[in-house]
């Protein structure tokens, strides 16, 4: 399949960061930068327009200047609903853009790359969807989503119940872009104190990939 059309990029921050102690994860410094800025600043000159998918009060967010969309299903449903939600809000507001680039607001290190390596996997492999790929891992919320999509995942989410990525992948021919760990594993995310010691470790040894300081 070909990417045609304009992306959308959506970073997802909805969930309740429990492994962080509460709070958002996003909002984290390392190396005296926001997770979030450090995000922003990597997702945006690859995609067309950008959104935030984060709940509660969206008034802390205003410093950063997008747009901030709240899960369009209740009780913090995981990262699905997010995208989910990306796809509802692209599809009513953004017709322009026929798929969307989604990127977790917890991983510091993502590569400058990423949405035209996926691309590029999506065409070249004839995929319906994408995601990335890491030290033989799939990472399903680094992924391509074509808008035409939002029906079914809408009725797989509410209707099914479906919570895990991969069960609804699955029903799709989901191709993979690979990236090497070799010096980091560019998709390493901070779900716990511990985590953000590491990419602190990371980052003083200048261990990351283009774009992503």
């Amino acid at each position: 399949m070909q990417v045609e059309g304009s992306v959308c990029g959506l970073l997802l921050a909805g969930g309740q960061s429990r492994r962080m102690g509460g709070g958002d994860k996003c909002l984290q410094k390392l190396g005296g930068t926001s997770l979030l800025t450090r995000v922003i600043k990597c997702a945006r000159p690859q995609v067309d327009h950008i959104i935030l998918n984060a709940n509660g009060d969206v008034g802390r967010f205003d410093c950063y200047g997008l747009k901030v969309v709240k899960d369009v299903v209740d009780g913090f449903a995981g990262p699905l609903a997010g995208i989910l939600t990306g796809l509802e809000w692209v599809r009513e507001n953004r017709p322009d853009c026929h798929w969307v680039a989604s990127f977790a607001c917890d991983a510091p290190f993502i590569p400058d790359n990423l949405v035209s390596r996926l691309s590029d996997a999506i065409a070249e492999k004839n995929g319906a969807l994408v995601c990335a790929s890491s030290n033989g891992r799939d990472q399903p919320v680094f992924g391509l989503w074509p808008v035409a999509l939002a029906g079914d995942l809408r009725s797989a989410v509410v209707k099914e119940g479906i919570r895990k990525v991969d069960i609804w992948t699955g029903r799709y021919n989901l191709v993979r872009a690979n990236w090497s760990i070799d010096p980091i594993d560019p998709f390493l995310n901070v779900n716990r104190p511990s985590d953000l010691t590491e990419a602190e470790k990371v980052l003083r040894a200048n261990l990351t990939y283009p774009g992503s300081r």
